[in-house]
């Protein structure tokens, strides 16, 4: 067997492109890419301080003693490492790198004696360096809060107005009688050992409630009808006539709610000859 012969299926040249049906194996020579048909944004720096500023903490170096030689090496290296990946450099980063060969051209060179208190030439780059770091931990703090229709939306709900109507609630004889009970009770306070002979006459005391309904001209409260100085013989001759007029539908009773006061009060179309 030939080794120099291999039947081993080899894979051909894949296309550049295919254009209308036909593969292109190389771009044609007179093509032109606008310097802005491709964009990259790299998420890491935003900026030339901002490189400056990874490369000082990722060798956890200190930010008020920069190694200015190393750190414009690893400068250098990122930018030819972008020039070889054929993305356009902004100017910033050009300026960063020629500030730092300033600073370390100040550095090596001697200064004269009347300069030896002159400022680090670092200076004014740290300076820079931590007040960029200042103003990029406070975004990041302000970026995890909540925001508004990021983390939380707010909610608009119309609350549909319910009409409601709360009935009165009858009469029930219980409460009637209590009430009495409370008149008996107020009634007693007037009871004397004066013996009176006191005609009262049911009918008297009805045509006396009514005269009273008819000058109120509207409700009247239960215990006004009631005169305690008539003694307990009093109370119950009003309580009767009260009954009576009920029975015969003379008035009528009304209360607000349960166990508040009971009122008096005309039927409406009687007519009751004086």
């Amino acid at each position: 067997m030939n080794p120099l012969h291999n039947d081993t299926p080899a894979q051909g040249e894949l296309p550049f492109a295919i254009v209308q049906g036909e593969p292109l194996s190389a771009p044609p020579v007179d093509l032109y890419i606008p310097p802005d048909a491709l964009e990259v944004i790299l998420e890491a720096f935003e900026g030339p301080l901002d490189l400056l500023l990874y490369l000082i903490k990722r060798q956890n170096l200190d930010i008020l003693d920069i190694p200015v030689a190393p750190i414009t090496a690893q400068y250098m290296q990122y930018i030819e490492m972008m020039k070889s990946m054929r993305l356009d450099l902004a100017a910033e980063y050009l300026v960063m790198a020629s500030v730092l060969t300033e600073i370390k051209s100040r550095m090596l060179l001697p200064r004269p004696a009347e300069l030896e208190e002159e400022e680090d030439p670092r200076a004014a780059l740290v300076r820079r360096l931590q007040e960029y770091e200042q103003f990029k931990q406070a975004a990041e703090d302000i970026d995890t809060l909540p925001r508004q229709y990021r983390d939380n939306f707010p909610v608009d709900v119309d609350v549909p107005e319910i009409e409601r109507q709360t009935p009165l609630p009858e009469v029930d004889l219980r409460e009637l009688l209590l009430a009495l009970q409370e008149v008996l009770q107020r009634a007693e306070m007037y009871t004397h050992h004066q013996i009176e002979r006191e005609t009262l006459s049911v009918r008297a005391k009805m045509s006396s409630v009514l005269d009273t309904l008819h000058k109120a001209g509207g409700f009247v409260a239960f215990h006004q009808l009631f005169d305690e100085q008539e003694g307990r013989m009093g109370v119950v001759v009003s309580f009767l006539a009260l009954l009576e007029l009920l029975k015969e539908h003379l008035i009528d009773l009304a209360q607000a709610d349960s166990y508040a006061p009971i009122h008096v009060s005309l039927v409406d179309g009687e007519e009751v000859a004086s």
